[in-house]
């Protein structure tokens, strides 16, 4: 097992070595190619030479390079044939030589390709190093050491782009591990909080031995409040891990449609709590998941409604920006520090806690989860006079 993974981890570096050798060995026989057309091309060179008597009585001798005479020169039939036979000569040692030459090309060619697959190795591995040492480093890190990090140093390259990409990766899921343990350890506390108060109840009608039937009525009504309490809960934490995990359909949603049912549904609310609602609600349409992008308006203004002050008031409004359908939900309400409001944005996070409040901290987590599942963009704002501004901008909807 141990060899096969070494022979797997190594293919790379074959596949480098091929890479190189073949290179080479293409360059290296376009290069001899080249050669041997030049050479074969240049011809024999052949040297015949005419004499002449000049007119004192003397001899002039010619000397003549290339394989014909020039127009108009004869020679004797003597010195013909011996031009004809130095010439054959000259193609024959030609061709012998161009044997020779292929030949002894081929055996160095050959040569230098088993150097070249030997030093296209050692390149190879030295070429990966960096991300061996990266994978070794990486193999190590897991959910207890995640805080490690590879920090290569060296100049501004692909393998330092590649390094800071994956410690890049790791801060992402080192903040992501911290982000899930803080909200496994909230839910534990907010979900112990009204076993606790169960478990109180309970022990008190058993223990009780002036216990009545109004009593054990009385007591009953409050475990059914706790297990209301208790399923909001569990309900809530449902719709955010759904959120988080994404879409599983889209559909086109009129957004102006969902906030009128959402207002309808909420009015005894706001009757009760003497809240004025000032809606103004225009075609807006948008594409997601219907029951998620109706949660995300019902959450925005039940925190709406629930964080107000007495004869406060809720402003929602819906319509289109450009090509994108945005909703907004802006009310009165007691002072919010601009500081906060990022922590209002995380999981049992409330700007008041109160154990009986009937809320959680997980509606406006709730909302920026849907958010960005539906990849639109969420903005909370602490007003000057007090309350939240709060405005979702969702994506174009993209015309077929």
């Amino acid at each position: 097992m141990g060899l096969k993974s070494k022979i797997a981890g190594m293919r790379v570096r074959l596949r480098l070595t091929l890479l190189y050798g073949v290179l080479f060995l293409l360059s290296g026989a376009v290069l001899l190619a080249i050669t041997y057309l030049l050479v074969a091309h240049s011809g024999p060179n052949v040297a015949m030479s005419t004499t002449s008597t000049t007119p004192s009585g003397g001899r002039s001798v010619s000397i003549y390079l290339g394989e014909s005479l020039p127009a108009g020169v004869q020679l004797p039939e003597a010195e013909r044939r011996i031009a004809e036979a130095v010439r054959e000569q000259a193609r024959r040692q030609q061709a012998e030589m161009m044997h020779q030459l292929l030949v002894q090309s081929g055996v160095a060619l050959a040569i230098m390709s088993v150097l070249a697959a030997v030093l296209g190795w050692l390149v190879a591995g030295r070429v990966l190093r960096p991300l061996q040492t990266m994978t070794h480093s990486i193999q190590r890190i897991s959910a207890r050491n995640v805080y490690e990090r590879l920090a290569v140093t060296g100049p501004r390259d692909e393998l330092k782009n590649l390094a800071d990409t994956v410690d890049g990766l790791l801060g992402r899921l080192e903040a992501a591990l911290d982000s899930h343990k803080r909200f496994v350890a909230n839910a534990a506390h907010e979900l112990r909080t009204p076993l606790t108060l169960e478990h109180a109840l309970l022990e008190e009608a058993v223990i009780d031995p002036d216990a009545t039937a109004d009593s054990f009525r009385e007591q009953f009504e409050q475990l059914m409040a706790v297990s209301e309490q208790q399923a909001r809960l569990l309900e809530s934490l449902l719709v955010l891990a759904t959120s988080e995990r994404g879409l599983d359909r889209l559909e086109s949603v009129e957004l102006s449609e969902l906030t009128r049912d959402v207002l309808r549904a909420a009015d005894p609310e706001a009757r009760r709590q003497d809240l004025a609602v000032a809606a103004e609600v225009r075609p807006a349409r948008v594409t997601g998941d219907p029951a998620l992008i109706e949660r995300l308006v019902a959450n925005l203004v039940d925190n709406a409604m629930s964080h107000n002050v007495p004869d406060g008031r809720v402003e929602v409004a819906t319509g289109t920006e450009g090509a994108r359908s945005f909703l907004s939900v802006t009310n009165t309400g007691p002072p919010v520090p601009p500081e906060m409001v990022d922590q209002l944005l995380s999981p049992f996070q409330r700007l008041n806690r109160t154990a009986d409040d009937g809320h959680h901290g997980l509606g406006l987590s709730i909302v920026q989860s849907i958010a960005a599942a539906h990849s639109a963009d969420l903005t909370v704002r602490a007003r000057p006079e007090g309350g939240l501004a709060i405005r979702v901008l969702f994506p174009a909807v993209e015309t077929e």
